[in-house]
């Protein structure tokens, strides 16, 4: 697609809320056309055949490889987990987009603050963390992802972008555009915020940073214009 923004969503069935709200928290601020792609394990069941890992907090932690694929190899395309929410126009974004490069994210280097995170998850640490949450693929780069790596590989030869010969290859966003709740403190200046330990939408992160303003945009995806009386 060349006249607008292709994105690849994880969905999870745990939070299915969280990718509606994504989707609109972009489209009501876009000024480019944008396509979505829910990256949900029951649609690429006929492709994507490895075994879930025990370590995986979401059920597109390893699926979301194969966006390049899905693309068929063309273009550029967007992935984002689905814990996250847009303040600004992903057409700014989108003119980040730099052919020198295979793929492009948030070079992230932090150490998480807890232990565990949503439903009890283990927060597993290593190098690149969070690096995979939000990736530009600039798919034609990106060949070595192709079903049968991305159904074999290990987690880390994944997340670690690995698959990529150099990790100059490897394109950096600023950090705005993968702003991780609680981790960093509150930016009014947050382009992309990522509820990474835990959405509003579960009971224990319902107060953090962002919060009112995702609940706001959950408010407007079921909103209905009623007829007058």
């Amino acid at each position: 697609m060349t006249q607008g923004a292709h994105i690849c969503i994880g969905f999870d069935s745990k939070e299915v809320v969280a990718y509606h709200v994504l989707c609109q928290s972009i489209l009501e601020k876009s000024s480019i056309p944008v396509t979505f792609t829910p990256i949900s394990l029951n649609n690429v069941e006929n492709i994507f055949t490895r075994e879930r890992n025990p370590l995986q907090s979401t059920e597109f932690s390893f699926s979301r490889f194969l966006v390049p694929y899905l693309s068929r190899y063309e273009g550029w395309s967007l992935f984002a987990d689905c814990d996250m929410l847009m303040r600004t126009d992903i057409a700014q974004l989108w003119e980040l987009r730099d052919d020198r490069y295979a793929a492009m994210c948030v070079k992230h280097d932090y150490v998480p603050k807890v232990e565990t995170k949503f439903l009890g998850q283990v927060q597993t640490k290593y190098e690149k963390k969070n690096w995979s949450s939000v990736i530009l693929f600039n798919n034609a780069k990106c060949r070595k992802l192709d079903l049968d790596y991305v159904n074999t590989a290990s987690g880390l030869e994944l997340h670690q972008f690995k698959w990529l010969e150099s990790d100059d290859l490897i394109g950096e966003l600023p950090a705005s555009w993968n702003w991780l709740v609680n981790e960093y403190e509150y930016s009014p200046d947050a382009k992309l915020v990522h509820f990474t330990d835990g959405g509003p939408y579960f009971d224990e992160y319902k107060n953090d940073d962002y919060a009112e303003e995702w609940f706001a945009t959950r408010d407007r995806v079921l909103h209905v214009t009623q007829r007058s009386a």
